[in-house]
């Protein structure tokens, strides 16, 4: 599933279109037409879709509402199944979605309404329910792995609907088995175990965060504040969808940041030293066993593209260098020749391979 937000809602649920536009129902405002586009508002249409399509032999893509999403220009040739069912299911603070929720709006309710806390540092992530765990969607010290106990999806593959507990996932940096096999399963429930920590937040694991908020970090803060603190942090970065901010057209973070092996973090060192100065340090965070992670946005900005690069019609983000955007008329060919300036810059300068983060539909970086 490829996200959901509020473009998603241009369309009346249950309907069936041809030769339809997926642009507006993108957050990158970019892409072709869709053969045919069929919205499903219930777990029994969603899956009579994808069984049609699959007995058919036809090309299929989810979609929740393209938050992290690039289509190509020349469209989707077969059949795209939008997901926007609904569901907001608390036991105590067992939280179940359904895939088609608006992930912010699920993650609002959860802390203003009942005070629970585990996905407060997702705030203003556009995107849906379903989506959250295919990206391990993760901001601000917090991924949706700490809290995900089930996933609940179609299997493709074996014709059935069937209950993934988080043990089987397979979370990673923004990464599962839903995404290492995306042609098999469609999110239908996500389950999340939250927590009812008397107005408090989880542990604040980001620096920034914590500098925001006045407090050490590993400790916790006032729970709304929180929430408040993300979204102003990230509505600083056009992370946040404002129809009138092309900072914030795009599909958020563009570029994952590298995990480096300890030889590959040894020679990227090396290679600062030479290009920067042995003095200067990049960010780097533990990853694992003998694994470093440092910053994609760092890595852009020191290879020379800073906040707002670009004379075309995509640039980078005015705001925040992680982020593509369309400045209001741009193609996905515009787009994916500056990202391969990115990539291709950033290796030059650093020899580091930037991933992109995501979904490319007819299209390759």
């Amino acid at each position: 599933m490829t996200g959901a937000g509020t473009a998603a809602r241009t369309l009346d649920p249950v309907q069936e279109l041809h030769d339809a536009p997926l642009a507006p129902l993108t957050t990158l405002r970019i892409g072709g037409p869709a053969a045919r586009l069929v919205t499903a508002t219930t777990d029994d249409e969603v899956v009579a879709v994808v069984r049609a399509a699959d007995a058919a032999g036809e090309p299929l893509l989810v979609l929740g509402g393209g938050s992290n999403l690039v289509i190509g220009d020349a469209g989707f040739p077969g059949t795209v199944l939008r997901i926007a069912t609904k569901g907001f299911d608390l036991d105590g603070t067992r939280l179940t979605l359904a895939a088609g929720e608006v992930w912010t709006e699920a993650v609002d309710r959860a802390v203003l309404e009942h005070g629970l806390s585990g996905i407060e540092f997702l705030a203003g992530i556009p995107g849906s329910a379903g989506a959250t765990p295919v990206q391990n969607v993760g901001a601000y010290g917090q991924e949706v792995a700490d809290t995900v106990t089930e996933v609940v999806a179609y299997d493709r593959r074996a014709g059935e609907t069937v209950t993934v507990p988080a043990a089987d996932c397979g979370f990673a940096y923004r990464h599962s088995r839903f995404k290492a096999d995306p042609d098999r399963y469609v999110v239908l429930r996500v389950t999340f175990a939250l927590n009812d920590a008397d107005g408090a937040s989880g542990p604040v694991r980001y620096t920034e965060t914590a500098r925001a908020l006045g407090v050490a970090e590993g400790e916790r803060a006032d729970l709304r504040a929180a929430r408040e603190t993300v979204l102003k942090l990230r509505a600083g970065k056009g992370m946040v969808l404002d129809p009138e901010d092309h900072d914030s057209w795009s599909a958020g973070s563009f570029f994952t940041n590298p995990i480096l092996t300890e030889a590959e973090h040894a020679a990227f060192l090396a290679r600062v030293a030479e290009r920067l100065g042995p003095d200067v340090q990049p960010p780097a965070y533990p990853a694992g066993e003998g694994r470093v992670k440092t910053s994609a946005a760092w890595l852009i900005d020191k290879a020379g593209f800073t906040k707002g690069y670009g004379a075309g019609p995509a640039r980078l983000s005015g705001k925040h260098t992680l982020a593509l955007t369309n400045r209001g008329a741009a193609t996905a060919a515009d787009l994916l020749a500056l990202a391969r300036e990115v990539r291709d810059g950033v290796h030059a300068a650093f020899g580091v391979t930037l991933v992109n983060e995501p979904v490319m539909v007819g299209v390759e970086l």
